[in-house]
C-alpha cells in the first residue's frame, strides 16, 4: 500500500512551487491561528473522529464504506490546496478538462458511442438529473421502478413531482418482467429505472428484457448502476466475474448512473450520471451573464443541475485512473479479488449448519441469517449477532449490516419459517474491500462461533 505519510508533504511542495511564480504575498492577519489554538482543536478532532467503525479494516464488512484509494487521496488534496470549482472553466481550467476525460473514459466503460455526462456531489444527484430529463422528455408519464431499487428513486419522483410506479422483484430481487409489461401497457410510465446492482442485495434487473419492453411502448430506460456499474469491467460469465448480459445492454440505455465513491476507490462526493444522447444538453441551457465567459468551449455547469462543485473530486479520480485504468487487468482485478471472497463467503454458508446463504450473490453483497423457525428468532437471532460481534475485542471485532426482509420473500427463497412477525431483520455484508477476501475464513468462523 502506498505510504501516505511520505507522499502528502509533496502536495504541499507541489502546489507552493506552482503559486511561487506569482510572487511572494503574507496571510492576512485576520485568517492568522495560534498554533496553540490549533494544536488544541486539533486534538480535540481526532479523538472525536475515534468515534467511528474501522472501515478500513477488512473484518469491517457491513455498510458500503471503505476509505478511499491513496492515489485518490493525493489527487484530492493536492487539488483542494488551490480549490478549484468545476462549474465554469475560469473556476477549473485543468480539473475541467480532467473531469471531461475520466467521464469519457466511463462511456467507454459502458460502451456508448457517444455521450453527454459529469461528475456529481453524489449518486442521489445523479439519479435525480437522470429522473429530471426524463420528466422534460415526458412531462405526461411516470416512472417505473423495482420494489428493491434505491429508495433515491421514489423519493426523487417526489421533488419533481412525477408519478413513480413500484414493479414487482421476482424470488432474486430482479424487477418482474411480467409485472413491468403490465405497468408499461397502462401507458403512463414514460422511464425504466433499471438497477445494476440493488443496495439490499446486488440483484441485478434483467436489462436486456428491461430495454425491449420499455422500446415496445415508447419508453425511455435509466440505468441505476450507482452500485453495481464498476463490475461492467469483469461481466464476463467467468468463474470469478459476473453475469454478462446486463451490463452489456447498458450500451443500449438512454442515462446511466455510477458512483465512482464506490468501487471506483473515490472520496464521498464523487457520483456521475451518462447520457446516451448529447442533444439532452438542451434541457439544461440556462443564462450566467457572469460565468461562462472565458471560452467557447463547453463549461461543465452548462450540463450540470448543480452550480459549484469540488474539482478536487475530478483530480482524485483522474490520478486513481491513471494508475489504476478502467480495464479487465487495472480497476478489474480489484473487483474480481472482491467477487471471489463473496462467492468464497456464499459457499462456506451453504455448508454451515449454523447459518445459512439468503441466495447467491450477483456481485459482492452477502445475504445469511441464523437458522431458526420462527420470523421472531431469525429477527432476535440476527440482532443478537450484529450486536456480538461488534462488541468482540478490538481485534476481533466483526462489523456486519441488517436487512429487513419479508416473510413471502424467505419462502420464495426456499425458507420454512413459521410467519409470527410479518417482517424480520438478515445479516447483509459487502466484500468490497479487497483485503476482505483474505479474511472470510476467519470472518465466518468467528460468526459460527458467536451463534
Amino acid at each position: 500500500m502506498t505510504d501516505l505519510r511520505a507522499w502528502l508533504p509533496r502536495t504541499v511542495d507541489a502546489v507552493d512551487s506552482w503559486m511561487a511564480q506569482y510572487g511572494d504575498f503574507a496571510s492576512d492577519p485576520s485568517t492568522r491561528v495560534r498554533e496553540a489554538d490549533l494544536e488544541r482543536a486539533f486534538a480535540t478532532l481526532t479523538e472525536r473522529l475515534s468515534d467511528n467503525y474501522p472501515f478500513g479494516h477488512p473484518r469491517y464488512v457491513g455498510q458500503m464504506l471503505k476509505p478511499p484509494h491513496p492515489a485518490a487521496v493525493l489527487g484530492y488534496v493536492t487539488a483542494m490546496l488551490i480549490n478549484p470549482n468545476n462549474h465554469a472553466l475560469d473556476g477549473g481550467p485543468a480539473t475541467g478538462r480532467m473531469e471531461k476525460e475520466v467521464v469519457a473514459r466511463l462511456a467507454t466503460m459502458f460502451g456508448l458511442p457517444q455521450h453527454l455526462g459529469h461528475l456529481t456531489s453524489s449518486g442521489t444527484i445523479a439519479n435525480l438529473e437522470a429522473l429530471w430529463v426524463a420528466r422534460e422528455i415526458h412531462p405526461d408519464r411516470g416512472i417505473a421502478y423495482s420494489a428493491d431499487a434505491h429508495y433515491t428513486h421514489p423519493r426523487m419522483c417526489q421533488v419533481l413531482r412525477m408519478d413513480g410506479v413500484s414493479v414487482a422483484v421476482d424470488d432474486a430481487g430482479r424487477m418482474d418482467l411480467g409485472d413491468l409489461e403490465r405497468v408499461l401497457a397502462t401507458g403512463e410510465v414514460g422511464t425504466v429505472v433499471a438497477t445494476l446492482g440493488t443496495t439490499g442485495l446486488g440483484s441485478l434487473d434483467p436489462l436486456p428484457q428491461i430495454i425491449e419492453l420499455a422500446r415496445a411502448h415508447n419508453a425511455r430506460v435509466h440505468v441505476d448502476a450507482a452500485y453495481g456499474g464498476f463490475f461492467t469491467l469483469i461481466a464476463d460469465d467467468s468463474p470469478d466475474g459476473v453475469a454478462r448480459a446486463p451490463f452489456a445492454a447498458i450500451a443500449d440505455a438512454d442515462s446511466i448512473v455510477v458512483d465512482p465513491h464506490k468501487h471506483g476507490l473515490q472520496p464521498y462526493g464523487c457520483g456521475a450520471v451518462l447520457f446516451a444522447d448529447p442533444e439532452v444538453g438542451l434541457h439544461y441551457v440556462h443564462d450566467s451573464p457572469y460565468t461562462y465567459f472565458s471560452s467557447d468551449e463547453l463549461h461543465l455547469g452548462e450540463i450540470s443541475l448543480e452550480c459549484s462543485r469540488a474539482g478536487a473530486a475530478a483530480a482524485a479520480l483522474w490520478l486513481t485512473l491513471e494508475v489504476l485504468p478502467l480495464s479487465d487487468d487495472g480497476l478489474g482485478q480489484i473487483l474480481r479479488t472482491c467477487r471471489r471472497g463473496a462467492l468464497e463467503w456464499a459457499d462456506l454458508l451453504q455448508g454451515s449448519r449454523s447459518l445459512a446463504l439468503y441466495q447467491r450473490p450477483e456481485l459482492d453483497l452477502v445475504g445469511f441469517l441464523p437458522r431458526a423457525a420462527t420470523m421472531s428468532a431469525i429477527d432476535e437471532g440476527s440482532e443478537r449477532l450484529f450486536r456480538d460481534a461488534a462488541s468482540l475485542d478490538p481485534s476481533e471485532q466483526v462489523h456486519l449490516a441488517t436487512y429487513v426482509v419479508t416473510a413471502p420473500a424467505l419462502a420464495a427463497r426456499g425458507f420454512t419459517v413459521e410467519p409470527d412477525r410479518e417482517r424480520a431483520r438478515i445479516l447483509r455484508s459487502t466484500v468490497m474491500k479487497p483485503e476482505s477476501a483474505a479474511f472470510i475464513g476467519e470472518v465466518h468462523a468467528r460468526l459460527e462461533a458467536l451463534v
